[in-house]
């Protein structure tokens, strides 16, 4: 009885041996890699094939399958990087890599770093071209520096099956001292600028109050002379009447003059006289009345 239950235990643990054996062959033998990703299989320590997105079969405990190679497109910062100027000054440089991995096996096999190989080979080109510009040039071609940095590493690193797609400057920061002087320069621009259009706002003021000033003075002239004008015509119209008057009453020549002499001070006070304008008939009134006053003063003589 004993030995028939030693047996059976011994039969049970080999099949449970052999059931777990099987399970992980299964696993090894199944490999499901997810989409943007590839994967290398060994086989005996070789390069064997490249996976693909799904479901792959190995052969177990001879293919083995190397970590997966992220297919999408990375995004690397580097820290500030030092660099010296055509005019021996260092500025720090940020710079930001945009890769993508477009050979699996090259970039598995043929470097064995690609995350640090594209830094120091980013640095050693930003050195190479900054050290062909002055700060000037440096501050104020950012483009052609990425397209300088961008060309270099995507030739370099194309044997290591990644490709380069951008390459950007976050900043470039000149030493202390440079920066100092930038920043009084741009304050005195800014002044300056400031001076300027304060000029040209005094100088549009002035203009503008001469042109006013200019514009009122030649109102009221033309204003005052309408005035005068109308104030003329006004009286003229006045004498008209008043002569036209005296003429339909029928009157002989001394009355008229009387009449004349009457009206000589309300003519001479107006502002707008200054030629008087006696009618001929008038003239002779006149005379005739100074006979007739001459004849009445010797006959009381």
């Amino acid at each position: 009885m004993d030995g028939i239950s030693g047996g059976t235990v011994a039969s049970i643990i080999i099949g449970l041996i052999v059931i777990v054996l099987v399970l992980v062959t299964l696993a090894k033998a199944v490999r499901i890699v997810p989409q943007a990703r590839m994967g290398i299989v060994e086989r005996l320590g070789r390069y064997s094939r490249t996976l693909n997105p799904g479901l792959s079969l190995l052969i177990p405990y001879i293919d083995r399958l190397k970590p997966l190679v992220d297919m999408r497109e990375q995004v690397v910062s580097f820290p500030p990087q030092p660099v010296i100027t055509q005019d021996n000054l260092v500025v720090n440089i940020d710079s930001v890599i945009y890769f993508q991995v477009t050979d699996p096996k090259a970039a598995m096999y043929e470097i064995a770093s690609p995350i640090s190989g594209i830094e120091q080979l980013t640095v050693t080109t930003l050195r190479n071209v900054i050290g062909g510009m002055d700060l000037e040039q440096t501050l104020t071609s950012r483009e052609s520096i990425n397209n300088a940095l961008r060309g270099v590493l995507d030739e370099a690193t194309g044997k290591w099956g990644i490709r380069v797609n951008r390459v950007e400057l976050k900043a470039v920061d000149p030493p202390a001292s440079v920066q100092e002087s930038m920043e009084k320069q741009m304050r005195a621009e800014r002044e300056k600028r400031a001076a300027i259009l304060t000029a040209e706002g005094f100088k549009q003021s002035q203009i503008l109050t001469a042109e006013g000033e200019k514009t009122s003075a030649i109102l009221r002239a033309e204003g005052d002379a309408q005035a005068q004008i109308l104030r003329a015509d006004g009286e003229a119209q006045a004498i008209q009447k008043v002569f036209d008057a005296i003429h339909a009453g029928g009157a002989d020549d001394q009355v008229l003059a009387y009449q004349y002499l009457q009206a000589l001070p309300s003519i001479a006070n107006g502002t707008a006289n200054k030629v008087w304008v006696v009618p001929a008939e008038l003239s002779k009134a006149m005379d005739n009345l100074s006979s007739a006053f001459v004849k009445r003063g010797e006959g009381q003589g």
